[in-house]
């Protein structure tokens, strides 16, 4: 009796903690536009420590929808946004992909950079070849970065017209956070500097290169970089909290094409073309200091590269993403005009999102809907600008426009980034009958576990007295 009464208990409680576990997504609906915040698994660091995630199959909306912003911060456990001085977020990026049906629903947690082999990665529109697949990310500077996408534009997912047979859509959350309390250097670390982390290969076993001395290589899970000596903290539990706004997919809403475009990119044209044929992209590059007797102010490091994009298409968004000692960065046309330039933002304080030093946010472009364009062969240049005052370590130069196609365009679009895309007619339960219900199925789940207790613990007292 015990026995059969254990495991309907333990069954119960399981129930509980589903329902419970529920009420941490949260979802709003207004003027068309719904809202679903969720969070990550937990991730836990200690002092130095590294944490470098692939969590697949993440919570997200589902169905056929038009993405209109995404936006992450790192939480403690009660919620609280995380200072980027105590726990420094290098990235996050969000990658979509198609996985089998018969794949377990999870939230599987893996370490691992390379996709599972019956993993479809469905990657944005370009250019970098193997790298960069993302749809979404940012890094320090995640928290005052504006990623809303204009009306009437929108980012397609969930077609199923899309999906294979076979298949369904998920999403594949990758952070990379490292914990800089006690930290006897705490930029270096951030920087990923190798000798700070005493590493001499990467997570995969290869020797480093003697000229590689800081960037991701050196900073992998289960890395550690140098303390203070004789510093001590306990051990933190973590999560990434993950806000995404959407409506549902509907011919009103024109789709919007990602560009993610990195300043490291090696590129050769076809012959007789203006056409790439494709970007071998480094992600990350080395910045040495400049000659002592240059003034401060005077120690800036420019680098440059020419991009041609598959095609060409009309500018709705524009940001650029940098690390410490960032400077700036541009998108020029051929002509040499300026098609977005993006400036990094830094803290002043010591609150969440206003860190003293760190970059913690990046300035935006939202062109009037047909005032950018470019044209399909065009050469673009980018440039990224650092000050080298002082060497960097592991820094990026990337570029992330929004291109739609000029033939959809609409003439009552707006450039107004928060704007609601249209006014939907179907009828949905506000948020609140959703918390009731939720309440209500958590109250009768829990007076069922006290009522098998009490049945349980009356049948023991009987087989006692037998």
């Amino acid at each position: 009796m015990f026995s059969d009464c254990s495991l309907l208990f333990s069954l119960v409680l399981l129930l509980l903690m589903a329902i419970v576990r529920s009420t941490q997504v949260h979802l709003s609906n207004a003027n068309g536009i719904k809202t679903a915040v969720f969070l990550s698994p937990k991730f836990d660091l200690e002092p130095g420590s590294v944490a470098e995630k692939l969590f697949h199959n993440i919570d997200f909306p589902r169905g056929h929808i038009a993405i209109k912003s995404f936006v992450a911060e790192v939480v403690d456990e009660a919620g609280n946004p995380v200072p980027l001085y105590e726990t420094y977020l290098h990235h996050w990026i969000a990658m979509r992909y198609y996985r089998p049906k018969a794949v377990e629903n999870s939230n599987s947690s893996s370490n691992q950079r390379s996709e599972k082999s019956d993993y479809v990665v469905i990657k944005n529109n370009g250019i970098c070849d193997d790298h960069l697949p993302q749809y979404f990310g940012l890094g320090s500077e995640t928290r005052k970065t504006a990623t809303a996408v204009p009306d009437p534009y929108g980012i397609e997912v969930g077609n199923p017209a899309e999906i294979p047979a076979g298949y369904e859509e998920g999403w594949i959350l990758n952070l990379h956070a490292i914990d800089t309390r006690g930290a006897e250097d705490k930029l270096g670390c951030t920087e990923c500097r190798c000798d700070l982390y005493n590493v001499t290969q990467d997570e995969d076993g290869n020797a480093l290169e003697p000229e590689y001395i800081g960037g991701m290589r050196c900073c992998y899970e289960e890395t550690k970089c140098r303390l203070i000596e004789g510093y001590r903290s306990p051990r933190r539990s973590f999560f990434m909290k993950y806000t995404v706004k959407y409506v549902d997919w509907d011919n009103s809403i024109l789709p919007a094409k990602i560009y993610i475009l990195d300043v490291t990119a090696r590129w050769q044209r076809s012959n007789n073309s203006k056409e790439s044929n494709g970007h071998n992209c480094q992600i990350e590059y080395l910045i040495e200091s400049c000659s002592t007797n240059t003034a401060h102010d005077d120690c800036i490091h420019t680098k440059s590269v020419s991009i041609v994009l598959p095609s060409g298409g009309e500018v709705i968004y524009g940001v650029a993403h940098q690390h410490t000692g960032g400077l700036g960065s541009t998108l020029y046309g051929e002509d040499g005009r300026v098609i977005c330039s993006s400036i990094p933002i830094y803290g002043q304080g010591m609150e969440p999102g206003n860190e003293s030093g760190y970059i913690v946010g990046m300035s935006t472009c939202y062109p009037q809907p047909g005032s950018i364009k470019i044209s399909s062969g065009e050469s673009l240049t980018l440039v990224s600008n650092y000050s080298n005052a002082q060497r960097h370590t592991g820094v990026m130069g990337l570029f992330y426009i929004l291109v739609a196609d000029p033939d959809q365009h609409s003439p009552n679009a707006t450039s107004a980034p928060h704007a609601s895309v249209h006014e939907h007619k179907k009828t949905r339960l506000p948020h609140y009958v959703w918390v009731v219900i939720l309440l209500f199925q958590a109250a009768l789940v829990l007076a069922l576990v006290i009522t098998y207790r009490r049945k349980c613990r009356k049948s023991g007292y009987e087989s006692i007295a037998t």
